[in-house]
């Protein structure tokens, strides 16, 4: 029998096979392990401005992999921008990359549903210091270097996650 959980992540990683570019397929790597480190590159968002990870130096960052054509995305997108919305101020930053083949796509999303949370696109730029991991949606806690260069992974997860489970992500503040 089925938990939901593996029921999801099963349904989730098919799903990330569908419509992807041939970089976001051929780039997916495994779920970074706790304690591992990640390079943070630089990151032209949707709306133009530029995230730099010098910005984010010393904090907890939440490296959210989604797409405007997910369901499990749909699902997930609002808890994100509800922890967004209630951390920010306390130190929670977000850098959300969409895996979409147009960015017009993914910004239209993001504006249709009011979403804030700083987002820009997996480019193979990008790609090359934060591979996709298997699965969609994925979820990678970093405690962020002093310097912004890399962050040390606190917590990863593939595939869709409860909403408690979401907000829960505030204890690595």
């Amino acid at each position: 029998m089925f938990k939901r959980r593996n029921l999801l992540q099963t349904t989730a990683a098919l799903m990330a096979g569908l419509g992807l570019p041939a970089w976001a397929k051929d780039g997916e790597s495994p779920l970074p392990k706790p304690g591992s480190n990640l390079a943070l590159p630089p990151v032209v968002l949707l709306d133009g401005s530029a995230w730099k990870p010098a910005d984010v130096g010393g904090k907890t960052l939440v490296v959210y992999w989604w797409a405007s054509w997910c369901p499990f995305c749909a699902v997930q997108s609002p808890h994100i921008e509800a922890l967004w919305r209630a951390q920010k101020a306390k130190g929670l930053e977000v850098l959300a990359l969409s895996i979409d083949k147009q960015p017009a796509a993914a910004a239209a999303y993001m504006k249709a549903k009011g979403y804030s949370f700083p987002a820009g696109m997996l480019t193979p730029e990008v790609a090359k210091r934060l591979p996709k991991p298997a699965g969609l949606p994925v979820v990678v806690v970093l405690k962020v270097s002093a310097d912004g260069r890399e962050g040390k992974v606190v917590f990863a997860e593939s595939g869709e996650m409860f909403p408690e489970d979401v907000e829960g992500l505030k204890k690595y503040l």
